[in-house]
């Protein structure tokens, strides 16, 4: 039962977001700007209230942060490999990187972190508190992830590289918030109790939200020749990512919690923006947007296993 309920909402909410493409009930573009106004009002107001009232306690996620980007270096290098077996040609080896690291955190692993029972990690610190702390800055690292593979695809590494990369980052509304509700905390600053129920109220339309655009993305999504890379990619994201996450815990010491947490951030199905970003970056869409559509069903099988077993 506590698989069923914690992952059940979840899926149900994509479900829904699909049938609702696919029936025609909304517009083509409905979802896709649904997401638009999650991406950037709805999730930068939730990573914002959070860190804007927990970042004092960030101390007591730093082992949860550091394996979780330990084991997201690994598997961007396994990924290169990976895809070199696969004979994956060079021009998409970025897409086919991404596709394999960059995790749907806010829309899918929040939601079933938050659908767990909360428990108190080593420190007394929230797990859900906890899993916040470590997507906000996870989330910037998958920004500046994404750029360097796709670059790399299309230029040879160079100060070339920096314009683009730079206005990535100067562009991306949860590295903006992350930075802002930090600088709130460490000037010891309080919200207006107007202010902050409407970031709140933000906060709390993201997740089902932004389940419903990623259900739409699925009916939207072109697989064509490219499933086998897209295959690849997808078991790289959600079995071989979470396999790693659990063997880097266990090599820093972390705690049951906290490895259940990371190995369910890790087996998150590939995000959505990570479509948009390989149209805008020149890479492989037809390849990204099969890995999304593949990695939403083999995440399914994996964060069953792990909410069941660990």
């Amino acid at each position: 039962m506590l698989i069923l309920n914690t992952l059940a909402p979840v899926f149900l909410l994509i479900a829904i977001g699909a049938i609702m493409q696919r029936s025609g009930f909304v517009s083509v573009n409905f979802l896709r700007e649904a997401n638009r106004v999650t991406y950037w009002l709805g999730l930068p107001a939730l990573l914002f209230s959070q860190l804007a009232g927990s970042f004092h306690e960030a101390g007591g996620a730093k082992p949860m942060l550091a394996a979780m980007a330990a084991a997201t270096g690994l598997v961007i290098l396994a990924a290169y490999i990976v895809a070199w077996a696969l004979r994956v040609p060079g021009a998409v080896l970025g897409t086919f990187a991404q596709g394999a690291f960059r995790g749907n955190l806010a829309f899918v692993g929040l939601p079933i972190i938050y659908a767990l029972p909360d428990a108190a990690i080593v420190g007394g610190l929230s797990a859900r508190t906890a899993a916040v702390i470590t997507v906000a800055p996870m989330m910037v690292a998958y920004n500046v992830g994404a750029v360097v593979v796709l670059l790399l695809s299309q230029h040879p590494l160079s100060l070339k590289m920096a314009r683009p990369f730079l206005k990535q980052l100067a562009t991306t509304p949860p590295l903006i918030a992350t930075l802002a509700g930090i600088g709130c905390t460490i000037a010891g600053w309080t919200l207006p109790p107007a202010v902050d129920k409407t970031f709140a109220a933000l906060g709390e339309m993201a997740l089902p939200l932004g389940l419903l655009g990623v259900g739409g993305s699925i009916m939207t999504a072109r697989l064509g020749e490219a499933w086998r890379p897209a295959l690849g990619a997808a078991l790289m994201k959600t079995i071989v990512a979470p396999a790693l996450g659990w063997l880097v815990g266990r090599w820093l010491g972390l705690g049951a919690v906290e490895t259940k947490l990371i190995m369910i951030l890790m087996a998150t199905p590939t995000a959505v923006v990570s479509y948009t970003m390989a149209i805008e970056m020149k890479g492989d869409d037809t390849l990204a947007s099969g890995t999304i559509v593949l990695s939403v069903f083999t995440s399914l099988v994996a964060l069953a296993a792990i909410v069941g077993i660990f």
